[in-house]
């Protein structure tokens, strides 16, 4: 099966999970940023995974990573603003009628979700969900994954491969 898993990731915690996610789905999976994740790609995919980082209880926006650079508390530990927001990637999701699934990273308490607003642009552009939208946990800030998480992505990606063919 052809499946790209496409992230959004400032502090490297939702890329992490993206590989573990494609590593689970298996051979044919491959785990890339918005910036590689080309239409050329995304029209050979037979499932589709996307994940982004929850910032102000929801899928970044420009103005809050452009806030994030420019926040002198982030300097030491620089968030990598070098590939579009997933927000960005979206706008340009052809309409396809393939299975999807979305993720996100937070921490536990934070409300809102930036894998439920991804999974209503994919479902708006036909695309057929075979999971909820699903969560994975930070311990701070900008991390690192709580423990265990990776594991967990893993074994989604396997759910998800399943429940793909």
């Amino acid at each position: 099966m052809k499946a790209l898993v496409v992230y959004e990731s400032l502090w490297g915690n939702t890329a992490a999970v993206a590989r573990a996610i494609a590593e689970g789905v298996g051979e044919g999976a491959r785990a890339l940023p918005t910036s590689e994740a080309t239409p050329e790609l995304l029209a050979e995919a037979d499932l589709v995974v996307a994940g982004a980082p929850i910032l102000g209880f929801n899928l970044p926006t420009e103005a809050m990573r452009k806030s994030i650079a420019a926040d002198p508390k982030y300097r030491a530990n620089p968030p990598d603003m070098s590939h579009p927001s997933m927000r960005e990637w979206l706008e340009r999701l052809p309409r396809r009628s393939v299975a999807f699934a979305t993720f996100e990273t937070r921490i536990w308490w934070s409300p809102g979700s930036s894998a439920k607003k991804i999974a209503e642009v994919f479902d708006a552009a036909g695309y057929r969900r075979v999971a909820e939208p699903e969560r994975f946990m930070v311990t701070g800030s900008y991390g690192p994954l709580k423990d265990g998480e990776i594991e967990r992505a893993r074994v989604w990606g396997e759910q998800l491969a399943r429940a793909t063919t």
